[in-house]
């Protein structure tokens, strides 16, 4: 096995509707890239400092709290903020590689076409709350919504948590159907970025999917 010393992915973001396998294959990649020799901060959205756990809660767990859409946006991008203040940024400048369970491109997707609060819209308030803190490679995995959610029923109930749903996950089918042709729109517009997996196959080839894309991107023989 033979790494090039040539520039490479250091900001990779993984992206997928519900129940696409996002934790999975994180796992999976992150041992992957560790074991080419490379130092990973793994960190999720909303989440990754105090704050965002604690909003993380709010926004998720509280279903029958009234949120706006706009409120729920700024939310996020409360936690964005001091997300990358707190670790994303910290961990680039130490010349780590960051793995992050979603980023813009949800909030895009759910917030910007989910929530009908317009797509421009979303993109400008973004890039406020990143500066020039942004993904050098997306992976979105792709599932159909009423696997997508069934999957995740499935895992509720081995976790015990039948029932317990969160905030997103309780919205009709085709806010799911919405979100999900978001993220296939938003890889049309930046090819080079935002990579389509397609996560209804077996697990071991999404794997393969994405260990190919990694290997061409950090050029890896």
């Amino acid at each position: 096995m033979k790494i090039a010393n040539q520039p490479h992915p250091r900001f990779i973001t993984f992206e997928g509707g519900e129940g696409a396998g996002k934790t999975t294959l994180m796992n999976y990649l992150q041992n992957q890239l560790e074991f080419w020799g490379y130092s990973v901060t793994r960190t999720r959205e909303p989440g990754g400092t105090l704050l965002g756990e604690q909003i993380r809660n709010l926004l998720l767990s509280h279903i029958d709290m009234p949120i706006c859409g706009k409120s729920e946006l700024y939310l996020f991008l409360a936690v964005r903020a001091q997300h990358i203040e707190e670790v994303i940024a910290p961990a680039l400048s130490r010349g780590k590689i960051v793995m992050c369970d979603r980023f813009n491109d949800s909030t895009i997707a759910y917030q910007g076409v989910g929530r009908g609060l317009g797509i421009e819209y979303v993109k400008e308030i973004c890039l406020s709350a990143c500066g020039d803190i942004l993904p050098d490679l997306t992976l979105y995995l792709d599932v159909d919504p009423i696997e997508g959610l069934a999957r995740t029923k499935r895992t509720h109930k081995e976790n015990a948590a039948s029932g317990n749903v969160d905030r997103i996950e309780a919205e009709q089918l085709q806010f799911h159907r919405d979100v999900r042709q978001a993220f296939i729109d938003l890889s049309k517009a930046e090819p080079e970025r935002l990579f389509i997996i397609d996560a209804n196959q077996i697990q071991s080839k999404v794997f393969a999917t994405a260990k190919k894309m990694l290997e061409a991107k950090f050029r890896i023989d």
